[in-house]
């Protein structure tokens, strides 16, 4: 696996978060298309746990001790225990992209990390690198929700047949 590819992208991906969720009005970022999907709060509050609780602390506990299990997590029930849908907004995603910038510093100032540490979970083994690539992917499939709210935020806010832009399904396979 390369390593730097993985880290060099959640860097970067840092930047990308900061553009899709900045500037954005409250009735926007509150707004869901249906009653159980999440808004942009939301998201901003799981990626914000997920940055500190879930990615880099899983990745530093196998580099660090492959004798024991990671603490367990609970993104889904993070929601409604952490209250997400009352948190600050801007204040959340501030902290979210400082946590980010936090997990880019430690990983980069790993020296020697041994990637291919594991421990066995349930569905098998999973390593240092395991944890690292997932991370990315987790970026990208939120980068995919938060651009399809933001698509149908805004053919809801328009009124508008938006299927003239194209309807996304060519673009997403």
């Amino acid at each position: 696996m390369d390593h730097n590819f993985a880290i060099e992208n959640l860097s970067r991906n840092g930047n990308v978060f900061k553009e899709l969720f900045s500037g954005i009005p409250e009735e926007e970022y509150l707004w869901r298309p249906q009653p159980e999907k999440w808004c942009l709060l939301e998201i901003v509050c799981h990626l914000y746990d997920e940055e500190q609780y879930d990615f880099r602390a899983r990745t530093k506990h196998v580099l660090d001790n492959i004798q024991m299990s990671p603490p367990a997590i609970d993104p889904e029930g993070w929601v409604k225990s952490r209250n997400y849908i009352d948190q600050n907004y801007d204040e959340t995603l501030e902290k979210f992209l400082n946590e980010r910038k936090r997990s880019i510093e430690w990983l980069t100032s790993l020296k020697d990390p041994q990637w291919k540490n594991e421990y066995v979970h349930k569905l098998g083994p999973m390593s240092a690198e395991f944890f690292l690539a997932n991370w990315l992917a987790h970026d990208l499939l939120h980068f995919r929700q938060i651009i399809s709210l933001l698509y149908n935020y805004t053919r809801y806010k328009t009124g508008v047949d938006v299927e003239y832009a194209g309807s996304g399904e060519k673009i997403a396979n």
